[in-house]
């Protein structure tokens, strides 16, 4: 089922009355996931945080003022670095944590975190980011883009680890998944069923301009599963200013075949990318992602998303009303988009309506409403 969004008086700000223990992933910087961690910390200022790995640097005050565990992962050298390659022993490290001591816990999932185990009559909620796609339905696109040696190991490796993966997901009393798109997901991997809670937004950070410039911009990772390729090549056969926000493995390539009408910044400060936000035409968003907060960051700026209509945009994003929704990952689909697009058709007030729906005040209600189940 899908959670509606609750108003925030209907569960309380913080929830005391319990041991908590929040098990992530890996802490090596600040994404989606960590986003939800610190969420959970307002809502459990007291828990305590196990995870993989820990970078104190990558992450934000919030997280390093917590008190952080983590498993013999830590210990390997190498695995600030290359942690991900340490994915078939994190099974056996998550088994040496001793969680009995605590009532509540609750796994952030997106790499290994949810195969641990709790005390008898403990509750154990596990937030779902997406199965690890890794092991199901990307496995095949990472495994095109891995070193020689992850190659091969990879199909020697994974069938275990999907047995794992599986087997760990039925002990958990209550699944959430952070868009439909993951719902579905969880069901074709886990065979379980789950709520949908999206991730907390914090869109009272993002405001409108007065002015809107004429620019497109797309925001992200310049990597495979992102598609920004399609987005360069559509605005290059265009003509049409596009501003790309990001660094990655494709941005060598990306330059080589962009147009003179297509600025790369590799970096963007916080305040500079609101007013990116703020003052486009609208944000192109490319990729198939399992919810995808960069259109939910442009409506809440005011602006409309031309999005690929698949993935967790199908709940962020309204046709017609927040942004527009292309067909196909294609480069000829975009440009119909493009061309077809009228931003003077879209409300401010509409598309900043649209965001608050994720917003971090709802998350945390609907996060307490599971909780006191």
């Amino acid at each position: 089922m899908y959670i509606a969004p609750i108003t925030a008086h209907d569960a309380p700000v913080t929830v005391r009355d319990r041991k908590v223990a929040i098990v992530h992933y890996w802490l090596v910087g600040m994404r989606g996931g960590e986003r939800v961690v610190e969420q959970l910390l307002d809502l459990f200022p007291d828990a305590d945080i196990y995870t993989h790995v820990y970078v104190p640097e990558a992450v934000s005050e919030r997280l390093n003022r917590q008190r952080i565990r983590t498993t013999f992962i830590q210990k390997i050298p190498g695995a600030r670095r290359h942690y991900r390659k340490l994915l078939p022993l994190m099974p056996m490290a998550l088994s040496h944590l001793d969680l009995g001591s605590y009532d509540l816990v609750i796994s952030s999932e997106s790499g290994p975190a949810k195969g641990v185990m709790v005390a008898p009559g403990a509750q154990h909620i596990c937030y779902c980011h997406s199965p690890m796609r890794y092991l199901w339905d990307h496995y095949h696109l990472y495994r095109r883009n891995a070193d020689l040696l992850s190659r091969l190991m990879m199909p020697l490796i994974a069938p275990g680890l999907r047995q794992w993966d599986f087997q760990t997901a039925q002990g958990i009393d209550e699944i959430v998944a952070n868009s439909s798109f993951v719902q579905k997901r969880i069901r074709r991997t886990w065979g379980r069923e789950s709520t949908v809670v999206p991730p907390p937004i914090a869109t009272e950070a993002f405001s409108p301009s007065e002015t809107v410039e004429d620019y497109y911009l797309w925001v992200g990772e310049l990597t495979a599963y992102k598609r920004p390729d399609i987005a360069v090549d559509a605005f290059t056969r265009l003509g049409l200013p596009l501003v790309v926000v990001g660094d990655g493995e494709m941005s060598r390539a990306l330059h080589a075949r962009a147009g003179p009408n297509i600025r790369f910044v590799p970096r963007m400060k916080f305040d500079a990318l609101k007013r990116a936000y703020a003052r486009c035409r609208a944000l192109v968003f490319t990729a198939e992602e399992d919810f995808g907060m960069v259109p939910v960051e442009a409506n809440a700026s005011g602006r409309p998303v031309i999005a690929y209509g698949s993935g967790g945009v199908l709940d962020s994003i309204v046709p017609g009303l927040t942004g527009v929704l292309f067909p196909e990952q294609t480069v000829e689909a975009l440009i119909g988009a493009v061309t077809a697009f009228d931003a003077d058709a879209f409300d401010p007030e509409e598309c900043m309506r649209n965001a608050e729906r994720f917003s971090t005040r709802h998350f945390r209600a609907n996060i307490g409403a599971l909780v006191r189940v």
